[in-house]
């Protein structure tokens, strides 16, 4: 196993059920109390661990999940609003070094996501059939449709709980 993927690759899809989109919808719903779970009783020793080597801290997995969950917010807004928006894409390496990444108490980040899952998951819930077809573009990814963009959200924080959950489990924590 790929300690970097530890539930596998992100696979988009070329069609998505409404069963599956769904689904995708209650795992994003479910990503804060299961991120809160994945990091529970740890102390700021673990929490500085990186989940693998080479790769990013706990404590900057916690950080991440609701920086990249914001920007996957407000891309679904603009796909909303626009026709087929150029997103701006971001260094997700360079907002892990940010001062405030080191200093931030987690709660923070976590408290963040509950609140920002809280209003994401309204506004797909709300969406209609035509809707979920509205694109934004990537300058590197190409265009992404809200409901594969959906499909890839819920897959990207079980991913980064994953990465948690098999550190811990390997630590013995």
């Amino acid at each position: 196993m790929d300690p970097r993927y530890p539930i596998g690759r992100f696979e988009r899809p070329t069609s998505i059920d409404a069963e599956t989109l769904r689904s995708a919808i209650n795992t994003i719903a479910e990503t804060p109390a299961r991120l809160r779970a994945a990091v529970e009783g740890l102390s700021a020793e673990q929490l500085d661990t990186p989940y693998r080597e080479g790769g990013w801290t706990v404590r900057q997995l916690v950080h991440h999940v609701p920086e990249s969950h914001l920007n996957g917010y407000t891309r679904c807004k603009l796909a909303l609003t626009e026709q087929n928006p150029v997103i701006k894409p971001y260094d997700e390496n360079a907002w892990a070094r940010t001062p405030d990444v080191a200093t931030t108490p987690i709660g923070v980040s976590l408290l963040m996501l509950d609140t920002l899952h809280a209003r994401w998951v309204l506004l797909l819930k709300g969406l209609d059939g035509d809707q979920w077809g509205r694109t934004f573009r990537h300058p590197e990814s190409g265009d992404w449709r809200l409901d594969e963009f959906t499909a890839h959200y819920a897959w990207h924080g079980s991913h980064h709980v994953a990465q948690i959950t098999t550190l811990r489990e390997r630590a013995g924590w």
